[in-house]
């Protein structure tokens, strides 16, 4: 009996591999899991690109908001900026998170191509950055008025991205802010 069972173990093995590589290939390759989620933002305490004051995760929760990291060195954050500003300019705050960048240079930039976001965090070192799990940049975090992140955005922010995937989860997150 044990010959015949050796003769259907390549068979076996090959089941077994092809559904692997089935279950590889129905993976989204842009889907970059959070364990963030329904967590609260990590604590901090870094500098606000403006003025060199201290910011806080108090400093920046109390409603809901975007969390944008972004830097000069990015090439998709300045494709994603003119939308951003769209949104601030229609009332959605956001805070930007300044990844690994100069702040000489990230002040230029938010001169020359305007500043949609309420306060700037730097993170220079990438230490924010590294609590949230963040790959690169532009990564956008939706956060709750209670400080807790509700969800994440890898790369660009535009008009279809805010229309199909964060504009509905924005309204459920200011619809829980206003119940009782």
């Amino acid at each position: 009996m044990a010959p015949r069972l050796k003769l259907f173990l390549p068979l076996f093995i090959f089941v077994v591999l092809a559904g692997f590589l089935y279950r590889g290939l129905s993976l989204d390759p842009m889907a970059l899991p959070s364990a963030l989620i329904d967590k609260p933002l990590p604590a901090f305490t870094l500098t606000a690109l403006a003025d060199g004051r201290e910011l806080s995760r108090e400093d920046v929760i109390g409603e809901p908001a975007l969390f944008n990291v972004w830097a000069t060195w990015c090439i998709s954050c300045r494709a994603e900026h003119p939308y951003l500003q769209q949104l601030a300019d229609r009332g959605v705050p956001i805070y930007g998170i300044n990844y690994k960048d100069e702040d000489e240079a990230a002040r230029r930039w938010l001169r020359e191509l305007g500043d949609p976001y309420r306060a700037n965090i730097v993170d220079r070192e990438g230490t924010l950055g590294v609590d949230l799990g963040v790959y690169g940049a532009p990564e956008t975090y939706l956060v709750d008025a209670a400080g807790v992140i509700r969800y994440r955005h890898v790369g660009v922010v535009d008009d279809r991205v805010w229309r199909d995937t964060l504009e509905p989860i924005w309204r459920e997150v200011q619809a829980m802010g206003e119940q009782p």
